[in-house]
């Protein structure tokens, strides 16, 4: 039976692994350690094909180690102790090196029944995750642990790859195969910084190719049918998800439309409606806020009509919505004032409310003295000085007014009224 391709391909030393340059050039940590052949606990955590597997199958050679795979998605307790077992047998007569691919799947108790093995040295771990390790990997297995981050590979650092990957099926091919000067570029920058995703298109993309006058021809239009929708990473969820979401609202929040409908799109084409809405509708009072009220208003109509509409017609409400955030006046007085208040009042900071703001059923219960409220609606400009604030609070300033046209026009007005 062929080998899968993406399996023929996988570089057998550091020098031909793609990417990852600041793990494995000269001098780096990672290669540091592996050219020392240590036997290093590690956390691999990063996307899936950035050279996770592929950097593990190499360290285990260099420690001459005999290398177990375990995925934590099916793996069970018993297959820990059947590996377990091997140790210091022939079958493992340099130690074992424990591949524990998706950790993040393992629950606590499974991940502390790796410690003993750890401790003692029976075996090396290498678990890998696709997830924030400091949110799912259990906190004694990462401290014997050294944690290295894997990014998504560039489409220039793909693109050699897809090459050579693109070379074996023109070795292996029954007839003639060449492909169009655009296609390695294509498949390289629709991976989404996924190299085996990369090399899964160029074995796909081969399988389909039509003869045609006694040879195979690789085109633009069949490689980006092969690779849509590839090129993007979302996790609902997971931290794809999550940085989506941070990277919409501090593109909104830096006043930046381009970036905002950006990531806007990346949560349209991932199917996701209610993330998105959430940053809009929160940004409008938290980044916008006073500089521009009516904003709350129109991305509340803007995201009902997304909602009503669904995909794909909800792009436009929400892209209204994005543009106007990205270029409105921005203020954050709004958020600065309720968090100065909360602050207080999580610190118990708050005091007897004043008596004369307090329910008037309070004048008819007999107490000793009326509640002595002053209407502010009964004097002039509908304002009269009294104190709100609580007597511990009662000098105190949360909301301060922003420097744009609306707030200031605002602090003029009252500054007028509120005249000694």
């Amino acid at each position: 039976m062929q080998r899968p391709l993406a399996d023929e391909i996988r570089p057998q030393t550091l020098d031909k692994v793609v990417g990852q340059r600041h793990l494995l050039a000269k001098g780096a940590v990672l290669r540091r350690l592996i050219e020392s052949g240590t036997d290093v606990n590690m956390v691999f955590y990063g996307p899936s094909g950035t050279g996770k597997t592929t950097i593990a199958n190499i360290i285990a050679r260099q420690t001459h180690k005999t290398l177990h795979r375990l995925n934590a998605t099916t793996a069970s307790l018993q297959d820990i102790k059947d590996i377990i077992a091997d140790v210091g047998t022939l079958l493992a007569p340099g130690g074992i090196l424990l591949y524990l691919d998706e950790i993040q799947y393992f629950n606590k108790k499974q991940q502390q029944s790796l410690l003993e093995f750890m401790e003692n040295g029976s075996l090396t771990l290498i678990a890998s995750t696709t997830e924030n390790p400091y949110f799912y990997v259990y906190g004694a297995l990462l401290s014997r642990s050294t944690v290295f981050e894997f990014k998504p590979v560039s489409p220039e650092e793909a693109e050699p790859a897809v090459l050579r990957a693109l070379k074996i099926e023109q070795d292996r091919s029954n007839l003639p195969l060449e492909w169009e000067e655009s296609v390695p570029r294509q498949i390289a920058t629709a991976c989404g910084g996924d190299v085996r995703k990369a090399i899964n298109a160029v074995e796909l993309l081969c399988q389909a190719a039509v003869p045609r006058q006694g040879k195979l021809t690789l085109t633009l239009d069949d490689a980006e049918q092969v690779a849509q929708r590839s090129a993007m990473r979302y996790d609902k969820g997971g931290d794809a998800m999550y940085d989506a979401a941070s990277a919409l609202m501090k593109s909104l929040r830096g006043s930046d439309p381009d970036a905002a409908l950006h990531y806007l799109a990346r949560f349209l084409e991932a199917g996701d409606l209610i993330t998105p809405c959430r940053r809009l509708l929160c940004s409008a009072s938290e980044d916008v806020g006073m500089a521009y009220p009516q904003a709350v208003a129109i991305v509340k109509a803007c995201v009902d009509s997304a909602l009503q509409l669904g995909l794909p017609e909800a792009q436009l409400p929400l892209a209204q919505a994005a543009v106007l955030l990205a270029t409105a006046p921005k203020s954050n007085s709004v958020a600065a004032g309720i968090g100065q208040a909360w602050a207080d009042v999580k610190a118990g900071r708050t005091g007897d409310i004043p008596r004369e703001l307090q329910n008037v059923h309070a004048d008819s219960t007999g107490m000793e003295r009326e509640q002595g409220y002053l209407y502010p609606h009964s004097f002039p400009h509908h304002w009269v000085r009294q104190q709100y604030l609580p007597d511990a609070l009662k000098d105190v300033h949360y909301y301060e007014y922003g420097d744009n046209k609306t707030e200031q026009a605002a602090r003029a007005y009252w500054e007028k009224i509120k005249e000694p």
